[in-house]
């Protein structure tokens, strides 16, 4: 559980190029991070399962499916079907949290919880032994390119102290203006999975991008 993951967001690739970005990171991401949005939970409108399905075909990468929508019970589990390796959704969106990760497991994925910047970590803990990962927004869900709230970290200690003590088998990933002079400090405050949109496909050489952010994070 301690190596480290890197999760490039196609939030910010190029969406008439989708298969050439997932192609640009393929060998140096470990995971491909697909923010989905639905206009409702989150101010945006971004990507739906038709686009996941079809991107499924064109990289090898696992999905890392992160769900920005207000009915999780109802869509989940049909993005574990389309092939996602793990497959997130909102705490504060959802009424039985432990039961669609649950869901989520029968289908085929993993299942993870986000919390987003206004929520406290807290009241979700007891919960972890039911998910597979804990996303920890360090940013306002909604929106890329936004500024990395340093703040937001002390809900990744919380997270890690308490992952720690009960020996959980469980990532905890930061999403949210993860860049090279942030990344060191998600790690050393208990993060292992790294979710990068403008520091990767922002960058002329995404490949690289992915090793430089790796290599600090490790350091």
């Amino acid at each position: 559980m301690s190596n480290t993951v890197i999760a490039p967001s196609i939030l910010a690739a190029d969406f008439a190029r989708l298969a050439e970005s997932a192609a640009a990171v393929e060998g140096s991401a470990d995971w491909l991070h697909v923010d989905v949005m639905d206009y409702h939970f989150v101010p945006n409108l971004t990507i739906g399962l038709p686009v996941v399905r079809s991107l499924r075909k064109a990289t090898t990468l696992p999905f890392d499916c992160h769900l920005m929508i207000a009915d999780p019970a109802r869509w989940a589990t049909q993005y574990a079907e389309a092939g996602a390796y793990n497959v997130t959704f909102h705490a504060e969106a959802a009424t039985d949290p432990a039961a669609i990760a649950k869901d989520l497991r029968a289908a085929g994925s993993r299942a993870g919880l986000a919390i987003d910047r206004d929520t406290p970590v807290e009241g979700y803990l007891d919960l972890l032994p039911h998910f597979d990962l804990l996303l920890i927004m360090t940013i306002k869900a909604g929106f890329g390119g936004q500024a990395f709230i340093p703040e937001l970290l002390e809900k990744v200690r919380t997270a890690r102290r308490h992952v720690d003590t009960g020996h959980l088998e469980l990532r905890i990933e930061v999403d949210g203006g993860v860049a090279e002079d942030t990344i060191a400090a998600c790690a050393e405050a208990g993060a292992d999975t790294f979710v990068a949109g403008t520091a990767v496909f922002g960058a002329d050489d995404p490949a690289a991008a992915v090793r430089r952010l790796r290599a600090v994070a490790t350091s």
